[in-house]
């Protein structure tokens, strides 16, 4: 991935690309369920590492930090890249569909992650 300077956002010449992503996100019902984030790189990930993100609704304040993967208790993906078939090379979470994406960042309920019972807002 790029690093965060480098890594292009959105921008005019994506509309049309942005159009035919909202209609095959509207089609399979999926408009309040995904979006759009920019993939980019800050630090360098050892194949045995993820990123997992905790927040605190009262501060209003998300944290992301580095675990080793067989030891965390953070299981809920929420953020994946799109993975060509060339690069995959066994990393990653379970997918379902095959391998066509991986997850990037994990939480889990227990660290207050949207949708757990201390979370009142999104």
């Amino acid at each position: 991935m790029p690093r965060f300077a480098e890594a292009e956002g959105l921008g005019p010449a994506d509309a049309e690309f942005v159009r035919d992503l909202v209609g095959v996100l509207a089609k399979h019902g999926n408009l309040d369920r995904f979006g759009l984030c920019l993939l980019h790189d800050h630090f360098p990930l050892a194949e045995d590492e993820v990123l997992v993100e905790t927040n605190d609704p009262r501060a209003r304040t998300l944290s992301v930090h580095v675990e080793k993967a067989d030891r965390t208790e953070h299981v809920k993906a929420s953020q994946w890249r799109f993975v060509r078939h060339a690069e995959r090379a066994g990393g990653g979470g379970a997918e379902p569909d095959g391998g066509s994406y991986e997850e990037i960042l994990l939480c889990t309920v227990l660290d207050l992650c949207p949708g757990s019972e201390g979370d009142h807002a999104h």
